[in-house]
């Protein structure tokens, strides 16, 4: 406390707080170099690194959206071509369809054909055994007949 005491009466003999004597210039000569000092040592590389960091920031982010941006435009191209690629297999799965309920028609008409002249076939066969059978018993109906046409011709005579 005396050492406070001192000084601060040495201070108020001399002209009082702020003294402009050679010291002031010191001070702020002292003052720029250290700041100059401190600009290129400090500030200076610190800003830089600053800067850098944040132009590659910039740049990765920009690079980020690019991607993003490309990633999403495959996306779009790709369900794009998914979905077309899906129609083209309903139209073929559609046709494969036509084309078998076609054949399945085509060979049905076939074996109902078939099947109709197989029956016209026998029903011609079956009307051809009726008339033989027919003429066959008209053939002993008519013998018959003549042999009865001539027992009673014969008793009668």
């Amino acid at each position: 406390m005396l050492f406070q005491t001192l000084l601060a009466v040495e201070a108020a003999e001399k002209g009082g707080l702020f003294d402009l004597d050679a010291t002031l210039p010191v001070i702020a000569i002292q003052f720029l170099l250290l700041v100059a000092v401190l600009n290129s040592l400090f500030y200076e590389p610190v800003t830089r690194a600053i800067d850098s960091r944040s132009d590659y920031i910039r740049t990765t982010q920009a690079e980020a959206q690019e991607r993003l941006d490309k990633a999403v435009s495959l996306t779009r191209q790709y369900e794009s071509e998914i979905s077309q690629a899906r129609l083209q297999a309903q139209q073929v799965i559609a046709e494969a369809e036509a084309a078998a309920a076609r054949i399945r028609s085509e060979k049905l008409a076939a074996v109902q054909a078939e099947i109709q002249q197989k029956l016209e076939a026998a029903r011609l066969q079956v009307e051809q055994e009726k008339q033989a059978a027919l003429e066959q018993l008209q053939q002993q109906v008519d013998a018959i007949a003549a042999q009865i046409t001539q027992k009673l011709l014969g008793s009668a005579r």
